[in-house]
């Protein structure tokens, strides 16, 4: 059974830091395309950053860049997302994702989000003072 369960988030106060980790387990991680998105409250779900294997193209959103970091732990079959200085509107539901599609044709850019195949429950996040 495909499995992605995110855990590390809650709330936070405004210029603080979450890492959000995402647990995977019934597919080969290494082929896989890695994603994190969210849905703030009242809006549409937005790709966040995602990463490629194996050369490791990567997307920020402009929103994020600078301040959040895509990683994985390939023995463990766990992808991170680092969430420093954060924002209010930062707060949403975070999802991890992954799909095995060709991305060939686009480096570092949002199409490495596009397609995704297999999708977390989600996990909230709030930052407010």
């Amino acid at each position: 059974e495909v499995q992605l369960v995110e855990s590390g988030g809650g709330w936070v106060q405004p210029g603080g830091s979450l890492r959000l980790s995402c647990a995977t387990s019934g597919f080969t991680f290494d082929d896989y395309v890695k994603g994190w998105f969210r849905q703030a409250p009242g809006k549409g779900r937005e790709a966040v950053s995602c990463f490629r294997n194996p050369n490791g193209a990567t997307y920020y959103a402009d929103s994020v860049t600078g301040r959040f970091t895509i990683s994985t732990d390939n023995a463990n079959n766990t992808m991170y997302l680092q969430m420093n200085s954060l924002k209010p509107e930062d707060t949403a539901v975070y999802y991890c994702a992954a799909h095995n599609r060709n991305t060939d044709y686009v480096t570092d850019s949002v199409g490495l989000c596009y397609g995704m195949d297999f999708w977390g429950k989600g996990i909230p996040v709030t930052v407010s003072s």
